[in-house]
């Protein structure tokens, strides 16, 4: 970090608050689409997937290379590398703010008002300011320590003030101060109201460096860290239900609260609830969730792919995530292609040969015609995901009255990410007491 910057977040503020940590609380939260609202075509909506997805999952590669914390970093091309965005409100009285809902990210950040650096932004700029319980984290409390750097090593610099700073492979790079303030969470009709959680400790964002283009002002970490929401909220347990990316409704977001998966809301169909367990690391570093991933199934067809292709190593590398900052799912190149050539076998339909810049597997579909295309499972230690046609399949209509479909996945190096369009109107519990992930076909927008 350059000395003029230094000198500039250091002189910011100069209050101590102590922490206060809450009582476990049970929250209703709801998340939108990043996308929603903004007049994108289906097409549009596919490419702008596609590239965020594959941005993340290089982020997430490159970050784990060089041991850094899976936290806001590469943007390229333009599109943030995000689908869904939590609403809530910071301070007193709340200010609001739209969060991205990040399973991979263990730090909660706002962009901050005065600011330095930042990007442009729908709503205003948290201030401080305005708010009667802000206060500045100092660095002899331990939660400064959590981070990855900060400014409470051996040379303690800002009179005590922690003092954070991200930088990742990429060079994108988020800078502010540590702070604590009350957290307001909205109402499904997106008024500010209802549970308000004091003392928190979040980000201030003075330095953020990077494209952001959707609709965020920051990221809402729901990781395995100590500064995640989960954690500081001390629940057992989250879920969310991600409602379509082309509608319009809101997403149900849970924390502590005990979901009914076996509920009303429940999808008929597809199976019950499934069930597997989360893969601890011994690394640190590794905030996000890891699943055992055993193999794919296209058709009837499981296809020929040894298991370790989606182990987890031991220097941390491979493996296979479930993240909910990434759209299309992401698999090994040498799967994703097995994957393609199953699709190209046992589909009757013409492979469209775009010029556009869509890079999926996509097929010319007759007009008027309702093809069948196979079915897309993923199989993992103890539960199966059986994708309804609607989460691995995106259509797109053509001039003329024709029209493709699409296969919404991505091809990637040696981590696999399940992504949330293929999360899309399923209940996703993350049982933390437990250390397992389950999941339930459901009508997101009745729970």
């Amino acid at each position: 970090m350059k000395k003029l910057e230094k000198i500039l977040l250091l002189s910011l503020l100069a209050v101590i608050a102590v922490v206060a940590r809450c009582d476990a609380a049970a929250l209703r939260l709801h998340a939108t689409h990043a996308d929603a609202g903004r007049g994108f075509s289906k097409r549009e909506l596919l490419h702008r997937m596609a590239v965020r997805s594959k941005a993340r999952s290089a982020r997430l590669l490159s970050g784990r290379a060089v041991s850094a914390r899976v936290d806001p970093g590469s943007y390229t091309d333009g599109v943030p590398d995000t689908e869904y965005l939590v609403h809530m409100a910071i301070g007193t009285p709340p200010q609001p703010v739209q969060l991205i809902l990040d399973t991979g990210s263990g730090l909660t950040w706002t962009q901050c008002a005065p600011c330095v650096s930042c990007f442009r932004q729908r709503l205003p700029r948290f201030d401080p300011s305005r708010s009667m319980t802000f206060a500045v984290q100092p660095c002899d409390l331990p939660v400064c320590h959590d981070l990855s750097w900060s400014s409470c090593g051996e040379q303690s610099w800002g009179n005590g003030i922690c003092v954070y700073s991200y930088a990742y492979a990429d060079h994108s790079i988020t800078t502010g101060h540590l702070d604590s303030d009350t957290f307001t969470f909205a109402s499904a009709d997106d008024a500010i109201g209802g549970a308000s959680v004091p003392d928190l400790t979040f980000g201030c964002g003075l330095f953020n460096n990077g494209i952001f283009v959707s609709n965020e002002t920051g990221i809402a970490g729901f990781s395995r860290g100590k500064l995640s929401l989960p954690a500081q909220l001390k629940v057992n347990n989250f879920s969310y239900c991600f409602t379509a990316i082309t509608g319009s409704e809101p997403s149900p977001v849970f924390l502590g609260v005990p979901p009914n998966l076996y509920g009303d809301a429940a999808g008929g169909g597809r199976g019950g609830v499934q069930s597997t367990a989360f893969i601890r690391y011994h690394s640190s570093q590794l905030k996000a969730y890891y699943i055992s991933l055993k193999g794919v199934t296209v058709g009837t067809t499981r296809l020929p792919i040894h298991e370790s292709v989606f182990a987890l190593k031991e220097d941390g590398t491979g493996g296979t995530i479930i993240d909910s900052g990434t759209g299309m799912t992401t698999l090994p190149e040498a799967v994703y292609n097995l994957v393609c050539d199953a699709f190209v076998a046992q589909t009757k339909l013409t492979v469209h040969n775009s010029t556009s810049s869509l890079s999926q597997l996509c097929f010319s579909v007759p007009p008027g015609a309702k093809p069948d295309v196979p079915a897309l499972v993923l199989h993992f230690e103890g539960a199966t995901l059986d994708l309804p046609r609607e989460n691995y399949m995106f259509e797109i209509e053509e001039a003329g009255g024709r029209s493709i479909t699409c296969l919404a996945l991505n091809a990637g190096d040696d981590l696999s990410v399940i992504g949330n369009f293929q999360q899309q109107n399923t209940h996703v519990l993350y049982d933390l007491a437990n250390d397992m992930l389950s999941f339930v076909p459901a009508r997101c927008s009745k729970l």
